[in-house]
């Protein structure tokens, strides 16, 4: 049996279900409740991207307004910060705090942070992993061919580690943005534990999804017979 009618799967993946179910609601529950408090400064959220990028030399990089709700991210190859509406238009202790997130990206990627470039050296090959790695492994075991099997595994194992990299490039974008709102002055240390909040609520997401990665790497290599005995 395999993936959706196996057992062994949905035993396997029903607490990882969970702990994702959890941290996407913590962080929009964060994100929500810190949304509804506005910063001192009156600062919107491509306010202080602009003032963050400017004080580091990186006046070249645009911020732009993008569609979709917390779809804010910086574009390592159009060299952009892209902000949500709810983020760009306003000042809220949420919105700098993920506006402030995504540009410490940018201070990465001018700053050559080695993990960051790993993860961009990897992300073409793995996003391939993601989408041929399934109809590999799933081809392999209803085939018996058990090196097709491996490959998909091979394949997804580049998943895996794309996920783990992405912990501490995004842990250093939180640290970074919390260290420079304060230090700017663009809020307080009252401030900063809302803000800290909302970052550490997201930072779960990626947590969750790294551990998603490895216990499907586990169930593959488990069933393969490559982990603790062949399964017949």
């Amino acid at each position: 049996m395999l993936f959706g009618i196996d057992p062994l799967y949905w035993m396997m993946m029903a607490p990882v279900l969970l702990i994702s179910l959890w941290a996407s609601f913590r962080v929009k529950s964060a994100f929500n409740k810190y949304s509804q408090i506005p910063s001192r400064s009156g600062y919107t959220g491509a306010d202080v991207a602009r003032i963050i990028l400017q004080r580091n030399g990186l006046t070249h990089i645009p911020v732009e307004e993008t569609t979709g709700f917390l779809s804010d991210h910086y574009d390592p190859i159009k060299k952009v910060v892209r902000l949500s509406p709810e983020v760009y238009n306003s000042n809220s202790l949420a919105a700098i705090g993920v506006a402030a997130h995504e540009t410490g990206h940018a201070i990465q990627h001018a700053k050559l942070y080695k993990p960051l470039v790993l993860r961009n050296a990897i992300a073409p090959t793995a996003s391939i992993g993601s989408n041929l790695s399934w109809i590999i492994i799933f081809a392999g075991f209803i085939i018996g061919s058990l090196g097709l099997v491996k490959l998909g595994i091979l394949l997804f194992s580049l998943v895996v580690i794309f996920q783990l990299i992405t912990l501490p490039v995004e842990f250093n974008a939180s640290s970074r943005a919390k260290e420079i709102l304060q230090g700017y002055g663009i809020v307080s240390s009252g401030e900063l534990a809302g803000v800290s909040k909302v970052l550490s609520a997201a930072a779960m997401t990626y947590v969750a999804a790294a551990v998603s990665a490895i216990m499907t790497l586990l169930y593959f290599l488990i069933r393969a017979g490559l982990l603790g005995g062949r399964d017949e």
